[in-house]
């Protein structure tokens, strides 16, 4: 049984140059990630990093111009598949707004399924499930653009579950969110990995957001720079503020007491395990 939902291989892409002449610029430069089915994959990097670029190329909104991307066996160049690519691949962007087609919250969320062909009593069961599961159903007869921009997200989330995809990928979802935004948002993530098995692709700039990750990938001039468990790649903190990144605060706070001498580790991610790590500490001393 074959586990992988995306295979990317030697994947190069470049935007058409703006100047005439002028020879186009690599923006993704052989790029090699597999991702596993059911798998939460956080993908970081600076701006013009190429992440943005990736994740585009998840759901066939982008072309390989060299290498390949096959998403659960199906290579995206193949026109005739594109229709089942994202049936299988919802996309989250940071602005919700852009994702908000109708007045009415419910017929928001059917739109996509209507727009599958799937029979009008299935698309209601779908629909009310969706905005169950992001926390909304409550709001089902409510004009969008009424809502709070935390609220939005959450009803461009339940368009994309509507559609029952096997992957989602967040392109900073949060971006333009408040900090009660980013939870409620955070958490909608993490109940679609353990609840629905849902393979999720986040790309953020929040490093608290890639620690709840399985697995982080940092990306820098178009290439893959680390990759590892979210304890593995934030304990090379000078590597990452090489990269113009951060680490997660509770990990920055280790780093800074172990280069004063205090021995700590660094692989605490959250704040309890931060917390009991520096109570163990110094109930030695």
């Amino acid at each position: 049984m074959d586990d992988t939902a995306i295979k990317i291989e030697n994947l190069t892409f470049f935007y058409p140059s703006e100047e005439e002449g002028q020879a186009p610029e690599d923006v993704l430069s052989g790029v090699d990630l597999t991702v596993e089915k059911g798998s939460f994959t956080a993908i970081l990097g600076h701006n013009g990093s190429g992440k943005s670029t990736l994740a585009r190329h998840l759901n066939a909104l982008l072309l390989p111009k060299g290498g390949s991307v096959t998403v659960f066996g199906m290579d995206t160049r193949d026109e005739e598949l594109t229709l089942e690519i994202r049936r299988r691949v919802g996309m989250v962007f940071q602005n919700p707004d852009n994702q908000i087609v109708s007045n009415v919250v419910e017929e928001d969320v059917a739109f996509a399924p209507e727009n599958l062909g799937i029979p009008t009593p299935e698309i209601r069961t779908r629909v009310d499930e969706a905005l169950k599961t992001v926390g909304m159903y409550e709001f089902r007869t409510h004009a969008p653009h009424l809502l709070s921009g935390g609220q939005k997200q959450r009803i461009a989330i339940a368009g994309v579950l509507a559609m029952r995809p096997k992957c989602v990928v967040f392109d900073e979802p949060t971006a333009m969110l408040d900090p009660q935004g980013r939870r409620d948002v955070m958490r909608i993530i993490g109940r679609m990995k353990k609840e629905l098995g849902t393979t999720v692709i986040l790309i953020t700039h929040h490093m608290e957001e890639a620690a709840m990750a399985d697995r982080v990938v940092v990306m820098s001039d178009g290439q893959i720079a680390m990759d590892g468990a979210p304890g593995e790649v934030f304990t090379r903190v000078e590597e990452l503020e090489a990269l113009g990144l951060t680490v997660p605060d509770t990990v920055k706070l280790m780093w800074e007491l172990r280069q004063k001498g205090v021995d700590v580790p660094l692989d605490t991610l959250d704040v309890e395990e931060c917390a009991k790590a520096l109570a163990e500490h110094f109930k030695k001393k």
